[in-house]
């Protein structure tokens, strides 16, 4: 039996090791793109297409490494940084918003024992499974009623209020234990006294791990802004991403990873945080 244990463990190890291979080649493949110039790229991807004879073909290494792909983008393409600070704005803002408002949102469904916090944190789970396809269509209407279409404020409002930090955060303001709450009020600390210096500081992986996981949501966000953006000056990076055609392939490769860049050092430097924020919810006391 334990010959068998070990036989299992070896091939989930396998099956975990070509899982994250096959995840991690194509930001190889975006990575060595990157350093190819525009002829070996054409050469790569164009010579099955257009009535060539070939077929596409890739290489991880570049025959002739060259840098000029990324003075392109930093250098001679200015709508790089606009869509880039469109991209941060956006970010920013939804995430300050949810810390204004979901924050004490889910400190108050989460101390609260009655039946009608219940059933509003019930919808709140429920409006979360909704996808965007569903409400894609009051969200315009509503949002133009307001005159927020073609602005950012049509991306950052609805995703402000977004049910999901919420669900996070709840988790992690229920382990704030009842007996600390009330020998605070014994003391003579207020609901919002209580609120920041105590349950803000205990529920704050949860509440870190919420913000890391929306930077990674919003940062990505693709049909929130295909849907309510018209003029393309007002895009975040996420929909903006030049025709791989032949002469600009290496610039929309170089785009492609420059996007993903803040997205990995967010996840990398909170990848700890986030795993204890999340897991949270099913630790025991």
């Amino acid at each position: 039996m334990r010959y068998m244990a070990e036989g299992i463990h070896l091939l989930l190890k396998v099956f975990v090791i070509i899982g994250a291979v096959l995840a991690v080649l194509p930001l190889l493949f975006l990575v060595s793109g990157v350093f190819m110039g525009e002829t070996e790229l054409g050469q790569l991807l164009f010579s099955g297409t257009d009535g060539g004879a070939g077929y596409t073909a890739w290489h991880m290494i570049p025959l002739y490494p060259t840098f000029q792909n990324i003075v392109e983008l930093l250098f001679d393409t200015p709508e790089y940084y606009v869509l880039f600070w469109n991209s941060v704005k956006i970010v920013g803002v939804v995430i300050a918003g949810q810390l204004v408002f979901a924050v004490p949102a889910a400190w108050g469904l989460s101390r609260s024992g009655s039946r009608w916090a219940k059933l509003i944190f019930g919808l709140y789970m429920f409006c979360m499974i909704l996808p965007f396809q569903v409400t894609m269509l009051s969200q315009y209407i509503v949002l133009n009623s307001l005159n927020m279409i073609n602005t950012h404020w049509a991306i950052i409002l609805p995703l402000m209020f977004s049910t999901f930090p919420i669900f996070i955060m709840y988790s992690a303001f229920e382990q704030v234990p009842d007996s600390v709450v009330e020998a605070a009020r014994l003391d003579g600390a207020g609901s919002f006294r209580i609120f920041i210096y105590m349950a803000v500081p205990i529920a704050k992986r949860g509440i870190i791990a919420a913000v890391i996981l929306g930077f990674l949501e919003y940062w990505n966000v693709v049909e929130q802004p295909v849907v309510f953006l018209k003029d393309k000056y007002l895009w975040p990076l996420s929909v903006y991403l030049p025709n791989v055609t032949e002469g600009s392939a290496g610039r929309a490769f170089t785009f492609a990873l420059f996007s993903c860049v803040p997205s990995l050092i967010v996840f990398y430097v909170g990848r700890v945080i986030l795993a204890e924020g999340i897991s949270i919810g099913s630790a025991e006391d």
